[in-house]
């Protein structure tokens, strides 16, 4: 009798410790299934679960040191963020409209622990104030998702692509990619365009094209193929369907969109003087400010002043070519005499300067010292793919030419 009334007294003890148990973490005895592990959240790199988390757009005028200081960030520590900064961020660029995000403690101090400035939608700059202030940068990750559109022209290359939906993007790049195989200004009613290309996302958003990976451009009747192709790590280009680079030497233009409103000539009237004389220089109307690109690589010989030419940029290419661009409204901030520019870098933007009656660069061509048209000259062409190359080329071009061209 004892040992059953020990074993009842046990037994009511038991039940009742596993009671307090359940009460207390019902957790602990709950199926596996119902039992959903929470994720952290993460924004910027950091775990922001308990913390508050605001954002913010900077507006039109507004510094950065206005806005760290109305989140609670006293004067000395916006000077010590200014210090950190260098050569990491220039806080004086902090462009309006721009998204910013301030990490703070949830109590009633709301003291802040980081800031973060969204320089564009994959860019971001981090200020971490949670010990010693530091300063880094930061990058979103980016899903990118191919696509091909094909596309026949009506009117022009950029109003087909704006009426199927496709980003302006890709009619810039074509225009990029062809510059000099193809005058977008001649392009015709009939030609066609089928293109594969990146579609970027952060976050499931989109936020615009990538890199054009294969082209087909049909002009005149004749395709004109173009397949990204990496020779490096660092360089890429385009190549045609024999392996041939569409960079030549020299781009067609000094500018990307374009009029010509006066050709080569031996024998010109004037606009301005009204005298008859050579015209030796070929003449590309385009708004005021509009950038002016160097049309291939050299050393700069002369940056300067005249009264008829007015600003003007001068370049030496190489011992046979040097080219000229004239009537600017004013030489982008840096080129000067001796500097090394590249094919397509911006060497200053149209204007009317000088002995010009509207905005236009006058550009100019010698060849072998003596001043030619440039449109008929057999200019050099760019290097084609290395021979170490040329096999791993032709396996890419293959598999690209077969999704934009699926007959092939």
């Amino acid at each position: 009798m004892k040992n059953l009334i020990k074993i009842i007294l046990l037994s009511f003890i038991f039940f009742f410790i596993v009671f307090q148990i359940i009460n207390k973490d019902p957790v602990l005895f709950a199926n596996k299934e119902d039992v959903v592990k929470k994720e952290p959240s993460i924004q910027y790199g950091i775990v922001v679960d308990s913390f508050n988390v605001t954002k913010g757009i900077v507006k039109k005028g507004q510094t950065l040191g206005e806005i760290l200081y109305a989140n609670h960030i006293d004067h000395p520590k916006i000077a010590e963020i200014e210090s950190k900064s260098k050569g990491i961020f220039d806080v004086r660029r902090v462009n309006s409209g721009q998204e910013y995000t301030v990490i703070c403690t949830k109590d009633s101090a709301e003291s802040a622990c980081y800031f973060i400035y969204q320089e564009n939608p994959t860019n971001y700059v981090v200020i971490d104030l949670t010990d010693d202030v530091s300063v880094y940068r930061g990058k979103k990750e980016t899903t990118t998702k191919l696509k091909r559109s094909y596309g026949e022209i009506n009117s022009s290359l950029s109003e087909s692509i704006d009426e199927l939906g496709i980003s302006p993007r890709v009619s810039i790049q074509l225009a990029e990619i062809y510059a000099w195989s193809i005058d977008f200004f001649k392009i015709q009613k009939g030609d066609a365009f089928n293109v594969y290309y990146e579609n970027n996302y952060i976050d499931g958003e989109y936020i615009g094209i990538g890199r054009i990976l294969a082209a087909e451009f049909t002009h005149k009747n004749q395709k004109f193929y173009a397949f990204y192709y990496k020779e490096n790590e660092n360089y890429g280009e385009y190549f045609d369907e024999e392996g041939r680079t569409l960079r030549k030497a020299f781009l067609k233009a000094p500018l990307d969109f374009y009029r010509i409103s006066s050709r080569f000539s031996r024998n010109r009237k004037h606009p301005v003087t009204g005298r008859w004389k050579g015209h030796f220089g070929t003449d590309y109307a385009a708004p005021k400010g509009t950038p002016i690109m160097t049309t291939a690589n050299g050393t700069i010989v002369s940056a300067s002043y005249t009264k008829n030419n007015g600003n003007y940029v001068k370049i030496r290419h190489n011992a046979t070519y040097t080219t000229q661009y004239l009537h600017m409204s004013k030489i982008k901030k840096g080129i000067r005499k001796g500097t090394f520019v590249k094919q397509g870098d911006i060497i200053g933007y149209v204007g009317s300067t000088g002995l010009a009656t509207g905005p236009h660069v006058c550009y100019r061509f010698w060849k072998n010292n003596k001043q030619v048209d440039p449109y008929k000259q057999k200019l050099p062409p760019g290097k084609p793919i290395s021979s170490n190359n040329k096999e791993a080329y032709i396996i890419v071009k293959d598999s690209l030419m077969k999704i934009i061209n699926p007959i092939f």
